[in-house]
């Protein structure tokens, strides 16, 4: 992705992520039936933004690739489920972004994904879906392409 690109997507995220509606209850329930319990639980604790976003990027990762497994797409839906710890809301997620990993909540933030795995392996999930949130596995480039989607 170029830089302009890169701005552009997260531009769009930020206007997205200011919306404080909940995601739709067909969303809702195309997203549980992926998860485990301990799953659901985690991503009931995102925020509606966060909701939204991961089904989004979940369900692109679902049309990138049709055969993806239960694991996979879970890893999909929880892919940022690792931003709970850092407790930062959107402006100081955009502030964490461009100034780098600088305090404890903007390092924690900017590893989510390493924070993330260790919150799933406590809610015992599937190794495939924990390594998909590491970036990792034979689905990696389809999340990565489904996350970064222009």
């Amino acid at each position: 992705m170029t830089a302009g690109q890169n701005v552009r997507h997260l531009a769009r995220r930020f206007v997205g992520s200011l919306s404080r509606r909940a995601p739709s209850a067909a969303d809702v329930t195309w997203a549980t039936e992926f998860l485990l319990p301990a799953e659901d639980a985690l991503w009931h604790r995102l925020g509606h933004a966060d909701q939204r976003h991961t089904v989004a990027v979940a369900r692109r990762f679902v049309e990138l690739s049709p055969a993806a497994s239960r694991a996979e797409v879970a890893g999909a839906l929880l892919h940022d489920i690792g931003k709970l710890e850092c407790g930062l809301g959107t402006l100081l997620r955009v502030v964490a972004t461009i100034v780098g990993p600088h305090t404890t909540r903007f390092r924690a933030y900017h590893a989510h994904e390493s924070i993330g795995a260790h919150m799933l392996r406590d809610a015992s999930s599937d190794p495939v879906t924990i390594d998909l949130v590491l970036g990792r596995g034979p689905a990696a480039d389809y999340l990565l392409a489904a996350d970064n989607y222009r």
